[in-house]
């Protein structure tokens, strides 16, 4: 909201200008106040209303499909899942003018002076919520191409810290050349953060080895071992106790090159040089190398070019999406399977990691999970969410249930191709939720049994459920979850039955937490008590959403 500054006293004005270059920073700036506020921007409680006739699979349905604005699910899951996931992966809309962003029921208007701020505003509000969400160890990749690439990492920087970068991949999108611009555009970039980049290092997944790289490897003199290649044994820099002068078989004696320095310590190379692992060459007097095995090789170390034959192309990707729904019509801007691989094979090469796509599109990342954990045997999660999409033109469209969840059902499901030809289905499963608004005001009235059991769900790490009251009951690694709807004598029992027969921890939750504590303390069951709405509403995430007050103030929630 823009301020009447003619109206102002010059001292009035002065301290407005001190507290301004107070705060001034480096970084970057945008046009928050002279910006349409977002409709979607609220301080409402989020909960799940499951769908068990759009889910797929068996329970327990570890992974989630939520369908709603990201806003709302954003909120939602830092309330209950916060610090919980190793890899979060999103392809926002670009920005590009070509009906690629809706924005309050509208393709935006690629025209508007404020186009830019709109869409930074737009990704601000949510990534600021997605940081919360990682493990300290954790890793985002975001998809953007040339139209707002800086203005993102500008925004990341400001978002995540500039010590959280890791790294801007390009990857190679096309394999064709573009003969339109003045210089053909072939590429887009993931920008890469972490919010601890040290430890992401630690456990960031190394690469398959693949063909090229074995050529590399050969076995001239027939050695056991296998097939093997000489690794250089200097690096970059100076570093004087690695200076050291080493004496060849033909008792030339080598320094290392200018500027660079032995790769190993000097008794560590002796150890190499005893062990037979350090070779000079054929006439015995060339530079030392390091023998290095194939077999010794667990993965590469990923690097930032991303080339098409190695992680797929766009023409890939739309001929996946054809295959899967008949058409390339389904999803306009599909990313390929392989390339999600690449993501997953970095960002979550645990078996167990938690994921999550915000901008899930056609559902390609939750399709290349279930495709990853057929081939090592994982049991990796995700969590997808997809707005419907719908506009003022389109009212009906729904890209969450038709296309993102259509597309992961076929994958677990098995099709058929385009061909014609059978696709095996990979197994699995997912819920299907939408996300639920209630004002905070009204959640003593409009707070139903089943948005009380979902929350309860996650925030105890259980697996979606349909709500099967009066008590509803979970167990899951040992620990028991309740939710008891009323205090009737009958629910009573029924609740205290549960806590007698279940030894292990437990948590209740209800709407009279004196009554369920009271029975805790009769029946010597030490219990956690959840008590609702109250510690719902204390611990639900509200977001930073800009809200005008009657004086014309903007006020901004923590």
């Amino acid at each position: 909201m823009s301020r009447d500054y003619e109206s102002l006293s010059k001292e009035a004005l002065v301290e407005i200008l001190r507290r301004r270059d107070a705060q001034a920073h480096y970084g970057l700036i945008w046009e928050r106040e002279e910006i349409p506020a977002e409709k979607a921007l609220n301080r409402d409680f989020v909960g799940l209303e499951l769908d068990s006739e759009l889910s797929c699979g068996d329970g327990p349905q570890g992974n989630l499909i939520i369908e709603g604005d990201n806003y709302d699910a954003l909120r939602l899951l830092t309330s209950t899942m916060a610090g919980q996931f190793q890899l979060i992966y999103i392809d926002p809309p670009y920005n590009t003018g070509r009906r690629d962003f809706v924005y309050n029921d509208r393709y935006f208007d690629a025209t508007n002076r404020f186009r830019h701020s709109t869409w930074l505003e737009f990704i601000y509000q949510r990534l600021i919520l997605a940081r919360d969400l990682l493990a300290d160890d954790g890793v985002i990749f975001i998809s953007i191409d040339d139209n707002e690439l800086f203005n993102l990492g500008l925004l990341m920087n400001q978002v995540f810290g500039e010590n959280s970068f890791v790294a801007n991949c390009i990857w190679q999108k096309r394999y064709s050349r573009e003969n339109n611009s003045a210089i053909g555009n072939v590429h887009e970039y993931l920008l890469v953060y972490s919010p601890n980049p040290d430890a992401f290092k630690l456990r960031r997944g190394m690469l398959p080895v693949d063909e090229r790289t074995r050529q590399n490897y050969r076995n001239p003199n027939n050695d056991p071992r296998g097939p093997w290649r000489l690794v250089p044994m200097n690096g970059p820099g100076l570093r004087p106790n690695q200076q050291y002068p080493v004496t060849t078989p033909s008792g030339k004696v080598l320094y290392p090159p200018e500027g660079r320095h032995w790769s190993v310590l000097e008794p560590e190379f002796e150890r190499l040089r005893a062990a037979g692992r350090v070779s000079f060459g054929a006439r015995g007097d060339s530079a030392p190398g390091l023998i290095r095995y194939l077999d010794e090789v667990s993965g590469l170390v990923p690097w930032t070019w991303w080339a098409h034959d190695e992680v797929g192309h766009t023409d890939e990707a739309r001929k996946e999406v054809q295959s899967l729904f008949g058409t390339q019509t389904a999803f306009e801007t599909p990313k390929p399977l392989r390339l999600m691989r690449r993501v997953l094979d970095i960002g979550a090469p645990e078996k167990d990691a938690l994921v999550l796509d915000f901008f899930a599109g056609s559902g390609t990342l939750g399709h290349a999970v279930l495709e990853m954990n057929t081939a090592d045997g994982g049991n990796r999660r995700f969590v997808l969410v997809s707005n419907r999409e719908s506009t003022e033109e389109d009212p009906d469209k729904n890209l969450c249930r038709d296309v993102c969840a259509g597309r992961v059902r076929r994958a677990i499901e098995g099709y058929n191709g385009k061909d014609g030809g059978a696709v095996a289905p990979l197994g699995g499963s997912f819920a299907y939720a939408r996300a639920v608004r209630v004002p905070m005001h009204r959640l003593e009235h409009q707070l139903t049994n089943d948005l009380v059991w979902s929350h309860a769900l996650l925030m105890a790490g259980h697996p979606l459920a349909p709500y099967e009251g009066p008590v509803a009951k979970s167990v899951c690694d040992e620990q028991m979850l309740l939710y008891c709807a009323n205090t009737k004598p009958a629910t009573m029992k029924k609740l205290g039955e549960a806590l007698q027969e279940h030894r292990g921890p437990a948590a209740v939750f209800t709407w009279a937490p004196a009554v369920v504590t009271a029975l805790a303390e009769e029946l010597d069951r030490p219990l956690t008590v959840v008590a609702v709405p109250e510690d719902l509403r204390r611990t639900f995430r509200q977001g930073k959403a800009r809200v005008v007050d009657n004086d014309n103030a903007v006020e901004e929630a923590a």
